[in-house]
């Protein structure tokens, strides 16, 4: 077990070295105990520094603080947009996983073209998920850390409510709209549906 004095420094050095995103009890199995003082330490001693300590779902690793991106890019780097199809699906994707094709189709009432999971698997964003236990046991996807890294959310839960997309005029509004077109009506509907 690693002393007290040293879990930092050993978590620190750890983190630094590993090629991926480490969770906490990846960590501990290398530190040989328990790391989550030692990441809270580490967090707050890198805070504002140029290279940052971050929390990405269940797992801890170093980047570069964000305002600094500009003066590591050596080349021009090739932006390539997602189509609309896409789009809808990583969101049905990231809002309802684990989903299944059927699922996802069901959703959007449309049948996803070909290739579409594929791109979203190949940027990374989404991964398998394992089996429904239904008839057919159809496949079924869910985000992956990277897809948290590079929208900065450390969670699922920090994506955005329906009140926060409709605040920032992403959602149709469609239930105003119906009000005012028929405001009065539905409004009596109401009523007379209430008295019965």
């Amino acid at each position: 077990m690693t002393p007290p004095g040293d879990l930092v420094r050993a978590v620190e050095a750890v983190l630094f070295a590993a090629a991926e995103p480490l969770t906490v009890d990846a960590l501990a199995a290398h530190v040989g105990g328990d790391p989550r003082p030692a990441l809270a330490t580490l967090a707050q001693d890198y805070a504002g520094r140029g290279v940052e300590l971050v929390r990405r779902g269940e797992r801890w690793h170093f980047q570069t603080a964000a305002d600094l991106a500009p003066l590591l890019r050596r080349t021009r780097e090739e932006t390539r947009r997602l189509s609309r199809a896409a789009v809808e699906t990583l969101a049905i994707i990231a809002y309802h996983e684990p989903v299944s094709r059927a699922e996802i189709e069901a959703i959007r009432g449309v049948q996803i073209a070909k290739g579409t999971l594929d791109v979203l698997m190949e940027a990374g964003w989404i991964r398998p998920a394992g089996r429904r236990e239904v008839p057919g046991r159809p496949l079924t996807y869910a985000t992956t850390p990277g897809f948290l890294a590079h929208f900065g959310l450390a969670s699922r839960r920090d994506l955005p409510g329906i009140e926060d997309l409709r605040a920032a005029g992403l959602l149709d509004p469609v239930e105003t709209a119906f009000e005012v077109a028929f405001g009065e009506d539905t409004q009596r509907l109401e009523k007379a549906t209430d008295s019965d």
